[in-house]
């Protein structure tokens, strides 16, 4: 028993195909008929309580349901008004009864009114409907997609809110493609019913007179009630479904279900019923109308005006009025104090975010989407571009004004404490000089925010005499996104969370999920990973290839469970990687680094339990840093970013030793770099002492 009301509706849809088969007896075709009509009715009912077309997203379905049950009991009918002299239940005798009223033609007339409204109005009307919804949905699918990604891209919606905004984009086009397919069936189905009635009274006619032996009138009079009483009972539960289906294919801009946005939306406007009830009352006025009935309805329309105008007024006295009730619908104000005695309401204080930015008020026009800003979209192409170079797509950034800075300042925080903050001039350019500048420009001066180099604020008016002179001119929404960008590309290793990792992982087990199951977790953790990744991330190396990185560590990882050596072998895996990052075409220019200070360096390296450090003399040190600065000094001019070269074994530790002096020199190691391209030596880290440039 268990099993078939599991089934229901696969056994129900079997029976309903065998009745076209198998002649059903009178009591249970009277049944079925009755039970055609109330599933109907159900259906249409439940179009006008639905709020959106995907609440009854197995419309389609049903349709195609009830559309074979009509056919089915049709067949049925047909065979007992042929095969038993007209006699086809109860059902179809009272429905037949009711409609001739004694008179066959008028009553046949009136069944074919029926049947050309419905076919002609409801369900042509309903089939074009139907064929356009289809059409515009899918037109606009890439459109909302976009519209999506936009959202999900300047932080107004999460991944979870844009994935389902994207399913529901999916259901609605396969619901009004699903639609389009399903009015044909009603559309055929009315075909159907009217051939059907056609056989109904011709044939029947036939059979009565020449195998009856009954008079024309006799068998037109026994015929004609059973062909009208069938045609009813199949047309009106199609006349439910077709209306049923035309409800639901003009819901798509509804906002509650039909009864309520029908009450909100007819009865918005009380001015348009009282003017409607004084119309009606000229209309009365027309001699020979039924006084009586316009009168009646005018006074209703007009009172209901009224009524609805005096609502309206008070509903905005309550409002206005300071000691007055909320709205309806609306919570009361709480102060501070009654807001945060629920605890619930302090745990939400303590969230940060990744990346947040606050402007002062006078860059909010550079900001706001409404006012023309396009920082969002620049943010976006920011966002693209990173995740092509880097293999790690950036988290959503949190915009806020605020009023307790300079109006011209902004401010950028990383897990909620600032790290980095500006200052621009709203339709002002940042000129700088790149060091050929052919001329001097008047302006105000200043420091580029995110690489610290000299420049002045000029006016539009400038601008063309200034790029005469061979200035860089930069407008100041591209000096708040560049300073940005270089913030999160130093501080992106902070912002890669173990749910990235394994958002990470997720992605790469699309294409090559063994080697995430044979690494992660059996040869390193999730955090063990998280902080290989970050080691490589803080130095600027992509870690876009996934697989080569996962493979690495697999090969080492069982011998070698320090992090930082594990990482030392994935930088030289990913080789190619860094030259194409730091070579200039067939050669890399670099600074190497001397012997003495290499065995210097790993005489000093001790090991404990929690890994590896040096302990260099700090007079050591101190003659390291000299060199190091005298070398990059000679260098800076010719490079943009100096490298020093240096052993595999030595380039981690020097690294460490170089950190918190020159935190953005780059080093690297002989294996690091493709065997074809040439090293050009163009200075020397030594002990011994450095001439300053």
């Amino acid at each position: 028993m268990q099993k078939i009301t599991q089934n229901i509706v696969a056994v129900f849809v079997v029976i309903i195909v065998a009745f076209i088969i198998i002649p059903l007896p009178t009591f249970l075709l009277d049944f079925m008929f009755i039970v055609s009509i109330s599933v109907s009715l159900v259906i249409l009912i439940t179009t006008m309580y639905i709020k959106g077309p995907l609440d009854f997203s197995i419309f389609p379905s049903l349709l195609l349901i009830t559309t074979i049950l009509r056919i089915a009991l049709n067949i049925s009918s047909t065979r007992k008004i042929l095969g038993e002299g007209g006699n086809a239940g109860k059902v179809i005798e009272t429905f037949g009864t009711f409609v001739l009223q004694g008179n066959a033609i008028v009553g046949f007339i009136v069944f074919i009114i029926i049947f050309i409204v419905q076919f002609l109005v409801i369900t042509k009307g309903t089939e074009r409907i139907a064929e356009v919804t289809a059409r515009f949905t899918l037109d606009a699918m890439p459109g909302k997609q976009m519209a999506i990604d936009a959202d999900l891209s300047s932080g107004l919606i999460d991944e979870a809110t844009a994935r389902t905004r994207r399913e529901k984009i999916q259901r609605e086009a396969d619901f009004f493609g699903a639609m389009d397919g399903a009015t044909k069936l009603v559309k055929g189905d009315n075909v159907a019913s009217i051939v059907i009635a056609m056989v109904n009274l011709i044939a029947g006619t036939v059979i009565g007179i020449v195998q009856g032996g009954m008079e024309f009138t006799q068998v037109l009079n026994i015929y004609s009630i059973a062909t009208v009483g069938d045609g009813l009972v199949s047309q009106i539960p199609a006349l439910m479904i077709s209306t049923a289906t035309g409800m639901i294919v003009t819901r798509a801009a509804a906002e509650g279900n039909l009864n309520e946005d029908v009450k909100k939306q007819f009865l918005s406007q009380p001015t348009v019923l009282i003017m409607a009830g004084a119309t009606i009352l000229c209309i009365g006025m027309i001699p020979g109308m039924p006084k009586v009935q316009i009168i009646v309805l005018a006074v209703f329309l007009i009172a209901l005006g009224v009524m609805l105008l005096r609502n309206d007024k008070k509903l905005k006295a309550e409002t206005e009025t300071a000691e007055g009730p909320a709205p309806s619908g609306e919570e009361a104000p709480v102060s501070d104090t009654d807001y945060y005695r629920n605890i619930d309401n302090v745990y939400n204080l303590l969230g940060v975010e990744a990346i947040e930015m606050e402007f002062g008020y006078s860059l909010l026009p550079l900001v706001d989407e409404a006012s023309g800003g396009s920082f969002i979209d620049r943010i976006v192409i920011f966002r693209k571009q990173f995740a092509i170079d880097m293999g790690v797509v950036i988290p959503t950034v949190r915009l806020r004004d605020n009023g307790l800075i300079n109006p011209n300042q902004y401010l950028i925080k990383i897990k909620g404490e600032e790290v980095a903050r500006g200052e621009v001039l709203v339709d002002y350019y940042l000129a700088l000089d790149p060091g050929n500048a052919s001329g001097k420009i008047e302006g105000i001066d200043t420091i580029e925010p995110a690489f610290k180099i000299p420049g002045k604020w000029i006016h539009e008016s400038e601008r063309e005499l200034a790029e005469v002179y061979g200035y860089t001119v930069i407008d100041a929404l591209s000096v708040m996104v560049t300073h940005l960008t270089e913030v999160i590309k130093t501080h992106i290793h902070e912002l890669v969370s173990r749910q990235d990792i394994n958002v990470l992982l997720e992605n790469v087990k699309k294409f090559n999920p063994s080697i995430v199951a044979d690494v992660v977790p059996n040869i390193v953790s999730v955090a063990e990973l998280q902080k290989i990744l970050n080691n490589l991330l803080k130095e600027g190396i992509p870690i876009r290839d996934m697989e080569s990185i996962l493979e690495c560590i697999g090969d080492h990882g069982t011998m070698i469970k320090d992090t930082d050596m594990l990482t030392e072998y994935v930088r030289q895996r990913l080789k190619r990687t860094i030259t194409r990052k730091y070579a200039d075409g067939s050669s890399i220019k670099v600074i190497t680094l001397d012997q003495n200070i290499e065995n210097a360096i790993l005489n000093s390296v001790k090991k404990n339990e929690h890994g590896t450090y040096l302990t260099l003399d700090p007079a050591v040190v101190q003659r390291i840093m000299e060199s190091v600065t005298v070398q990059v000094e000679k260098v800076k001019e010719l490079f943009i970013q100096p490298i020093v070269l240096a052993s595999p074994i030595v380039r981690l530790y020097f690294k460490r030793l170089i950190d918190q002096f020159h935190p953005q020199l780059t080093v690297l190691s002989f294996n690091e770099i493709d065997t074809d391209i040439q090293i050009q030596a163009i200075g020397s880290i030594s002990l011994e002492p450095q001439e300053p440039a």
